[in-house]
């Protein structure tokens, strides 16, 4: 990725955005990156006073978005890549998990990265340039027990930022949704809300998926500084996929995911012929 490009990345604080904001300030690049308290952002700030500009910002105030991406643009200057990073876990079993954490889920996740790339696409489409980075899961394409309001966030992200990347190719904006497998972020840990149990019906198929998730938490396989390096290769690529996997645990769950699925519509095939004509 040639040097002195300016990425936006929201969520800035931990995790990815951090992993990434730290490998793209040191390869020479710009970052605005959004945190959600002053203290985030004068920290943030810290790790290279002359190329990291912090700004408060909750991707659900959707009110105060375009004022921060206006004055990036006017102040820092014209917003080469978005990285759409801001997002948290929800755990629960869905009959257990009440609507409101649903709307939560998805106003972070799917609400508030539609809503800065809407606020960022009129100055890119009037460049005739840029790339738009969303960071999902491996939860956009599989799925289990207990996270169903997560994972359903993500597989809309995926459907949005595939639709998005065919109607702005015409103005060479590109746009890869990023699918992580198991990191060690904070998603698993002090990141990620969970629902309390109270259905006892679930105890044998839940209680040892919830378990399981606490112990390996920061035992993860996959290294975000690693991750970080991957999406600065994409963003530098002429011709970016419009979706990234990361780890080999993600690349593994996918692949068996759509055989199963190859295998099921093959199996089905002849009722699925049968409503034609």
């Amino acid at each position: 990725m040639s040097a002195g490009k300016l990425l936006l990345i929201t969520g800035v604080s931990s995790g990815f955005g951090r992993a990434l904001a730290q490998e793209a300030l040191a390869a020479g690049h710009h970052v605005v990156g959004t945190v959600r308290s002053e203290q985030a952002r004068q920290a943030f700030e810290r790790l290279d006073p002359a190329k990291a500009v912090g700004r408060v910002l909750d991707v659900t105030d959707f009110d105060a978005i375009d004022d921060v991406v206006s004055d990036t643009e006017a102040n820092v200057g014209a917003i080469d890549v978005l990285v759409n990073n801001a997002g948290y876990g929800h755990e629960g079993i869905m009959e257990e998990s009440p609507l409101v954490e649903m709307r939560r889920q998805f106003d972070v996740n799917v609400f508030g990265a539609v809503a800065v790339t809407k606020a960022v696409l009129p100055y890119m489409r009037a460049r005739r340039r840029g790339h738009i980075l969303n960071i999902t899961s491996m939860g956009g394409f599989i799925t289990m027990p207990g996270i169903g309001y997560y994972c359903g966030s993500k597989f809309a992200l995926e459907g949005i930022s595939e639709v998005l990347g065919k109607e702005v190719k015409p103005f060479n904006i590109h746009v890869t949704a990023v699918a992580p497998g198991s990191f060690r972020t904070d998603w698993a840990g002090r990141s990620m809300s969970r629902t309390p149990r109270s259905i006892s019906d679930y105890d044998a198929l839940f209680d040892p998926i919830r378990r399981a998730r606490e112990e390996k938490s920061g035992q993860q396989l996959g290294d975000p500084a690693k991750a970080a390096r991957a999406m600065l290769t994409v963003i530098d690529s002429e011709t970016p996929p419009a979706h990234l996997l990361l780890g080999s645990d993600a690349l593994t769950l996918v692949r068996e995911k759509l055989s199963a699925m190859a295998e099921e519509i093959q199996t089905w095939e002849t009722l699925t012929r049968s409503t034609d004509g």
